[in-house]
């Protein structure tokens, strides 16, 4: 067991993160867990542990630069090697443009969703080119393929994941090194989204289409294993992403008349 992969991942503290550290712990990963709420995380080691498993944790703001620095610097003298990277931290606040808070709403999604993940993968890289091997895997959203209204700002951040997993994929495969985006769907999570809209309209993900943190937690254990370039989930909502692609105008008419007039009361 020693000498079984090092995976850190941010945003460990719940749902997705969370979920994935519970499970790639009983597959013999070795742990380094960050998050901003120690006492989730300790309680989540405690729990690894105490089956015999190897965890560490390490408080993170991803927003902070300096608290990514150490964060790695911590993983390396803990373990010695981080061999998979899992960006995972990351939040939403929706509602529509005009009404979202310019600091505490937007900034703060971007330094969160966007600006951690770029740093805290720069930070890693020199570790992963230095051993000639790696695996980078940003978790976007499939609001980062079709985006929809009140998510302006959120699909924003989660776009723009998309090119940068795209750009460093092909920056970093020469040194053996793989970038995967994962596009999940409805999560039923504890991740918060504070929204003033869809109230009027109710209109909710069905059941079909949802997801459990734990599906996506095997998904990644697959792709650890099998890395590939993508990860779209649920498969179906590929159906909606190239509908979008082929017929925007389309999409725009069915939004407008099913949610943004009823929203908005016109």
């Amino acid at each position: 067991m020693t000498d079984s992969p090092v995976v850190l991942i941010t945003g460990a503290s719940s749902g997705i993160g969370a979920a994935t550290a519970e499970l790639l712990s009983r597959h013999g990963y070795r742990l380094v867990l960050a998050a901003r709420r120690i006492d989730r995380l300790q309680t989540l080691v405690d729990e690894i542990e105490s089956r015999g498993g190897q965890a560490q944790a390490v408080p993170t703001d991803v927003a902070v630069l300096a608290e990514i620095q150490d964060l790695v610097e911590q993983s390396l003298a803990r373990f010695g090697q981080i061999d998979v990277l899992i960006n995972n931290a990351g939040f939403g606040r929706l509602d529509w443009l005009e009404n979202l808070d310019p600091i505490k709403d937007i900034e703060s999604q971007i330094r969160v969703n966007l600006l951690g993940v770029i740093q805290t993968s720069r930070v890693v890289l020199p570790h992963m080119i230095s051993r000639r091997k790696g695996h980078i895997i940003n978790m976007a959203s499939v609001a980062g393929l079709v985006a929809t209204p009140t998510y302006s700002v959120y699909a924003a951040s989660k776009f723009a994941i998309r090119g940068f997993s795209e750009a460093l994929r092909r920056e970093v495969g020469v040194w053996g090194i793989h970038v995967t985006t994962v596009f999940p769907g409805t999560v039923n999570t504890e991740f918060k989204v504070h929204t003033g809209a869809r109230r009027k309209t109710g209109l909710m993900t069905p059941a079909l289409l949802r997801l459990e943190a734990e599906d996506i937690a095997r998904k990644l254990l697959d792709v650890i294993r099998k890395p590939r370039p993508t990860l779209l989930m649920p498969g179906v909502l590929r159906l909606g992403v190239l509908v979008n692609a082929l017929a925007p105008s389309l999409v725009d008419q069915v939004m407008e008349r099913r949610f943004v007039r009823p929203e908005r009361g016109l």
